[in-house]
């Protein structure tokens, strides 16, 4: 029975692992395929947004989490439920905006940079910038627009990884005249 359960954790920490190295082939191909870290990371933001118009689909019918009444709620529910859901990590909530409208999610631990250095011609590289995205097109499929980036990297010599989150609008409903 405890060989089971051992197989269990063993498992998610290969698909992790994969998943951290299958990322880390993709960076390392772009950064071939295009002429500068700018392009890159305007790359793997739009492949990322890609990925959150999809997800947040399969995010909502996975965790039950209904409608979200303002940005505070958003923020425990990416925290605390997606980040948990796709990456196994719960990021904590901090450096709220005085009107409430912007906020950060500092990772302790981001598992897309497991076995990752740097080299010194790609410093301007936000190698986990697919995660902007991927909030970014979620948020977009719910009807609010955001602006999602890097503040702190890990990579780059900061004690934490720290995406800023800053809502921009709600987004309206656009139906064809006639239907509601």
């Amino acid at each position: 029975m405890s060989r089971q359960a051992g197989r269990g954790t063993e498992s998610k920490k290969m698909n992790s692992e994969l998943f951290t190295l299958t990322y880390g082939a993709l960076v390392t191909q772009l950064c071939k395929d295009y002429e500068n870290d700018e392009d890159v990371n305007k790359q793997l933001d739009k492949m990322g947004y890609n990925i959150g118009v999809r997800l947040i689909e399969d995010f909502l019918a996975r965790s039950n989490v209904g409608r979200c009444h303002d940005f505070r709620e958003t923020a425990d529910v990416i925290a605390k439920i997606a980040f948990k859901m796709y990456l196994g990590i719960t990021p904590s909530i901090t450096n709220w905006s005085p009107g409430g409208d912007e906020f950060s999610l500092i990772l302790e631990n981001n598992p897309l940079v497991d076995f990752v250095e740097l080299p010194d011609n790609h410093s301007t590289l936000i190698y986990s910038n697919l995660l902007c995205g991927v909030l970014r097109g979620a948020l977009e499929m719910v009807q609010m627009a955001v602006d999602v980036k890097f503040v702190q990297d890990t990579l780059k010599g900061d004690s934490v990884t720290e995406i800023r989150m800053k809502f921009i609008r709600r987004i309206e409903d656009n139906l064809p005249a006639g239907e509601e």
